[in-house]
C-alpha cells in the first residue's frame, strides 16, 4: 500500500544545535504511528518539517504525493495539523473561530455550517461554544484545536500531544475517535503517555536525541522488555519471602523482583523468564504455579506479562543519551 506520508532523511539545524538527524519514515491509509521520544528530542521540530510549517535543512516530506516544499496548498488541503500548544485566536469565541477556519478552508454556506457541526460534535464542544478560547480550560482549548484539525476531514492528521490536558474521560473520547478515523486516513500523534501507543497505534517510533531508535508495533517493542513473557502472582505479605524463594528454585525462572506493594498488604512478584521471554509464557506460567502449590501457597491473583513499554523506552533513549 502506498504511504500517504513519507518523510526522507529530514535533518533540522538550529545554528550550531542539531534537532533531527536523518529521519525517515512513512505511513499509509489505516495506520496510526506513534511518535515517541524524552522532551527535546524533535519530535515536534519532525511534525512540524512533515507538515511543511517548519523548512527542513537537508531532507523532503511528501503528504498525498505532494511535496511539502513544492506544493505547500495541496499538502494543507490534505492535511488536518494539531501543532504544539494549539494555538488559535485567544478572543474568539469557540464557534467564531470554527467558522473562520471553515471560511479560510473555502466552504460556504449550508455546507460550511455543516463542517462546523460535524467538528463541534465529533469534539464534544457543545457546552462552550460562546466561551472565548481564552476563557477555556486546557483541555477545552486541546480541543477546539483538534476541531480545527478535522473541521475539512482530510486524509492525513498530524497531532501533537492531542490528549494532553483532557481529564480521563475526554482523553477516552479522543482515543475512540481517532481509533474510529484511523481506517480512512494516515495519522501521526505525538504522545509522552505509553497507554496511548498500545491503545490506538498500530506502529510507534522512538526518537532520541533527533535520530530513529526504534520503529515497530507496540507489541513488538514491548517484547524486547525483561518483563516478556514474565509470570506475576499476589500472595499475601507474610508469604512473600516464602512464594519468592519457591519461585526463584522454579524451572525457567531467571529472576524474581517485587513488582509493587498493595495497601491491603498483599504483594506482587514477577518471575522473569530465564530466556530472555522469548521461550512460551504458558510453560513458565506452569512452573510457578507448580512451585507455589509444592510450598502450600495459593495467588490471589498470577497472570502472564506482555512486556513494558515504559522499560523499553527508557532503555532505548538513555542508551543514545549515553
Amino acid at each position: 500500500m502506498a504511504a500517504m506520508i513519507e518523510a526522507e532523511g529530514l535533518e533540522k539545524r538550529f545554528g550550531p544545535v542539531l534537532a533531527v538527524d536523518d529521519v525517515s519514515l512513512a505511513v499509509a491509509r489505516g495506520e496510526v504511528l506513534g511518535f515517541l521520544g524524552p522532551n527535546g528530542a524533535g519530535k515536534s521540530t519532525t511534525m512540524k518539517m512533515i507538515a511543511g510549517y517548519l523548512t527542513p535543512t537537508r531532507g523532503t516530506a511528501r503528504l498525498c504525493g505532494h511535496d511539502v516544499l513544492e506544493d505547500p496548498v495541496a499538502v494543507k488541503r490534505c492535511l488536518g495539523y494539531l501543532p504544539e500548544g494549539a494555538p488559535t485566536y485567544p478572543d474568539m469565541t469557540v464557534t467564531a473561530f470554527l467558522d473562520w477556519v471553515a471560511a479560510i478552508r473555502g466552504f460556504a454556506g449550508a455546507e460550511r455550517r455543516a463542517r462546523v457541526e460535524r467538528a463541534i460534535r465529533l469534539t464534544a464542544l457543545h457546552d462552550v461554544l460562546f466561551y472565548p478560547i481564552e476563557a477555556l480550560s486546557k483541555g477545552y482549548k486541546r480541543r477546539v484545536g483538534l476541531a480545527q484539525a478535522l473541521l475539512h476531514d482530510p486524509e492525513v492528521l498530524i497531532l501533537d500531544e492531542p490528549t494532553d490536558g483532557l481529564d480521563p474521560n475526554q482523553k477516552h473520547e479522543v482515543r475512540r475517535l481517532i481509533t474510529a478515523m484511523a481506517p480512512e486516513k494516515a495519522i501521526i500523534i505525538s504522545t509522552h503517555i505509553l497507554e496511548e501507543v498500545e491503545a490506538i497505534c498500530t506502529r510507534a517510533v522512538v526518537i532520541a536525541r533527533g535520530r530513529v531508535v526504534a520503529d515497530a508495533t507496540p507489541m513488538a517493542l514491548a517484547a524486547r522488555s525483561r518483563w516478556h513473557n514474565a509470570v506475576t502472582v499476589v500472595v499475601p505479605a507474610e508469604r512473600g519471602e516464602a512464594a519468592a524463594a519457591a519461585l526463584r528454585k522454579a524451572d525457567r525462572v531467571g529472576a524474581v523482583e517485587v513488582a509493587a506493594r498493595g495497601a491491603d498488604g498483599a504483594v506482587a512478584l514477577s518471575a522473569l523468564p530465564r530466556d530472555g521471554g522469548a521461550g512460551d509464557g504458558a510453560l513458565l506460567e506452569g512452573a510457578v504455579r507448580e512451585a507455589l502449590a509444592a510450598a502450600g501457597i495459593a495467588p490471589s491473583e498470577m497472570f502472564i506479562e506482555r512486556g513494558r513499554l515504559d522499560e523499553v523506552f527508557r532503555d532505548l533513549t538513555m542508551r543514545e543519551a549515553a
